[in-house]
């Protein structure tokens, strides 16, 4: 049978709009309407505003427009975990990648680490590749996937799974790196440099901070006439870099998931989903596809793709990313295929803790580190800008948090227990954590590295195929059934357009 449909238009990096990103430099005069001095004008000290600015977007993204949603479970709670209630929470606007990361995505990752760090600091490279033994069973005869899939190309658009959640958030780090970079060699503001060293490579971070240069071509020009000379580099004030990319939330994943924008009228749902599609099945209810599978799941005992000759979904183990069909905001495989990772720590009760808007369990609030004069320390031997997390004494003052480390926000009530050394840190731990409360094995199931995995994946029950199911691992843990795919932070507008009266 037929899986694969057909692809949709990827959205190129906004085109990549480099005659908008070069904006600041080519702006005619105007004035400011704040203190009627002429913007964008040498002649006037060269303040410079963007116009009409529009964010880039890298390829293979989707604009997810935000809303109101009722998060939780939309079936019966059959596994009695009472982790998920739901409740109304509102999501902002982000973009998220149409499918999941691939095998062919993370090699490139993979190559560009080999030929950067490889040679000074080959474990860099060692510790960023997936766990072939993943795939591995005693009660299964699997050699043929945990020999192949990672490295042939039979399986280059399949998605890649035995990624820890850490893995993911550096192949984010590291896209998010050779997209800017992209952006500045297709402005012809620096040059194609594959001279790059382990600890002299294009970093965002340590561009924006002046601590990389690369080989410069035309620049920007500097409207500023005091300045030593007529061009200089990109700013984070010029909008031209893309947002940082990052793993989705658990309330993000959960909304795109649903993707209800195709069941409301006049801010109303009309009707809830189970799944990210419409309707109590798993097959396509409408010609021409009727009875086509919807998502790529184990049916029921031993049936993990149907009979020969009447295959159900057609996969016993994964399927290509652009595989069954997208949901209303096209989004392939939310349902099926892998589960992927969130950002989110694992708490059964985040729910009762987490905020109404965005909610969250996770933050880490960090600073760069500075030197001696106060200006940003030199970058570290891979050539990435450093951070430090703050002190107490530094959130003394501060009335919206207090502490760095708020992944155990409001958990237990350690004022009332007399243990000492509850909040001791274990070893190789460095931030501050309520450690023996959340001692694995002990007392708790989960930790404080606990990362909230969504979404069912192809050894499955269709129950995990609803996206307001949730699950956990360690951070530092992968699996044959555990992937990722990677979203974007929505800058200025929620819709698109203007609310504006003018």
């Amino acid at each position: 049978m037929i899986r694969k449909t057909a692809k949709k238009m990827s959205w190129a990096v906004s085109g990549i709009l480099l005659a908008g990103f070069l904006v600041s430099c080519s702006n005619s005069s105007q004035q400011s309407q704040s203190t009627g001095w002429a913007i964008n004008d040498p002649k006037w000290g060269g303040y410079q505003v963007v116009n009409n600015y529009h964010q880039p977007v890298p390829l293979r993204m989707v604009f997810i427009e935000g809303g109101r949603f009722m998060m939780g479970n939309t079936q019966e709670d059959v596994m009695y975990e009472h982790n998920n209630r739901p409740r109304p929470v509102t999501v902002s606007s982000f973009y998220m990648d149409e499918v999941e990361t691939s095998n062919k995505d993370y090699n490139e990752y993979l190559y560009w680490l080999e030929r950067i760090y490889g040679q000074d600091y080959p474990e860099v490279v060692k510790q960023a590749r997936p766990d072939a033994l993943s795939w591995n069973s005693i009660g299964s005869f699997r050699d043929g996937m945990t020999e192949n899939y990672f490295v042939h190309p039979a399986y280059a658009d399949y998605p890649v799974v035995g990624v820890t959640w850490e893995q993911a958030n550096d192949f984010c780090a590291w896209r998010t790196d050779r997209i800017n970079e992209k952006i500045l060699i297709d402005a012809h503001i620096i040059k194609l440099e594959l001279a790059q060293t382990s600890d002299n490579n294009f970093n965002t971070e340590a561009y924006l901070a002046g601590q990389y240069v690369g080989i410069v071509n035309k620049g920007l020009q500097d409207l500023n006439p005091n300045a030593p000379q007529k061009t200089r580099a990109v700013r984070k004030a010029d909008g031209i870099f893309i947002e940082k990319l990052r793993l989705p939330t658990e309330a993000e994943w959960e909304y795109a998931a649903l993707a209800l924008k195709g069941n409301s009228a006049q801010e109303r749902i009309l009707e809830r989903k189970i799944y990210p599609w419409n309707g109590a099945g798993v097959r396509a209810a409408e010609n021409p596809y009727r009875g086509q599978m919807m998502a790529n799941f184990t049916r029921g005992a031993g049936d993990a793709m149907g009979v020969a000759g009447a295959l159900n979904d057609g996969a016993e183990y994964t399927a290509k990313v652009y595989s069954y069909f997208p949901n209303d905001f096209g989004l392939y495989n939310m349902a099926g295929n892998v589960a992927e990772w969130c950002m989110d720590v694992y708490r059964p009760l985040t729910l009762e803790d987490a905020d109404e808007v965005n909610p969250y369990r996770g933050n880490i609030y960090k600073t760069v580190v500075l030197d001696e004069e106060g200006n940003i320390a030199e970058r570290d031997s891979l050539g990435r800008i450093r951070y430090r997390e703050f002190t107490d004494e530094e959130l003394a003052a501060r009335r919206n948090f207090n502490q760095a480390d708020n992944r155990n926000y409001v958990d237990g009530d350690l004022a009332s227990d007399l243990v000492d050394d509850w909040l001791a840190k274990p070893e190789g731990e460095t931030t501050s954590t309520t450690s023996l409360m959340y001692e694995y094995g002990k007392n708790s199931l989960i930790t404080d590295r606990s990362r909230v995995v969504k979404g069912g994946s192809w050894r499955d029950r269709a129950h995990y195929l609803s996206p307001g199911t949730r699950r956990y691992l360690e951070q530092d843990l992968s699996a044959d059934w555990i992937g990722f795919r990677v979203a974007m932070t929505r800058v200025g507008d929620a819709n698109g357009g203007s609310l504006s009266a003018r």
